[in-house]
């Protein structure tokens, strides 16, 4: 049995709709020792996370700053600095180059999901699927999601699995999910 995130985003929109303006500000979990707003965008929130300057420079480098501030909703698996700093030496300075942009957008928007889908979401499809399901993202890369009693895990193509770290960051324009590693297109 498939549930599309689509409709699962639905459903957490109409759940969640009466608390809109605000109201998730105060429960929203801080990121990176900054508050996050549910009435912010993924971009407005992110700058702010000291934990994603890594991610933010990478966004502005690939242009993707006017995508991910705009209506969504989006799921977004974000790496942290540390994330990013596990990466072979050189990487991130390479990915960041011009010449290199339209790589860092591939790899950007391998952890973008056109859908809204908290946790609840993910462990419900992960169950109906019988213990994983897999889910294609903006970049075309294909990610397999797991719950394991909570703990939410992405497997990139490449066999590298992410965990989620801080799940449930409402956005305006959709949800953050701060994960541990960066996760890849199969090249």
């Amino acid at each position: 049995m498939t549930i599309s995130l689509r409709a699962l985003s639905i459903a957490a929109v109409l759940s969640f709709g009466a608390l809109a303006g605000g109201a998730f500000a105060q429960d929203n979990p801080e990121v990176g020792g900054a508050p996050m707003y549910a009435d912010k965008n993924i971009v407005e929130n992110a700058v702010n996370s000291a934990d994603h300057t890594t991610l933010v420079a990478a966004v502005k480098a690939a242009g993707l700053v006017d995508t991910l501030s705009g209506p969504g909703p989006f799921t977004v698996l974000a790496p942290t600095n540390e994330a990013f700093a596990a990466l072979p030496a050189g990487t991130v300075e390479n990915l960041l180059k011009p010449e290199n942009k339209d790589m860092l957008t591939k790899i950007l928007t391998c952890h973008v999901i056109p859908a809204k889908a908290l946790s609840t979401d993910i462990a419900s499809m992960v169950k109906a699927d019988g213990g994983q399901h897999v889910v294609d993202t903006v970049g075309g890369c294909k990610l397999t999601l797991k719950d394991d009693g909570g703990k939410v895990t992405v497997t990139d193509e490449n066999g590298t699995t992410a965990n989620v770290t801080i799940a449930d960051v409402i956005q305006s324009n959709g949800v953050i999910h701060v994960i541990d590693k960066v996760l890849t297109p199969k090249m």
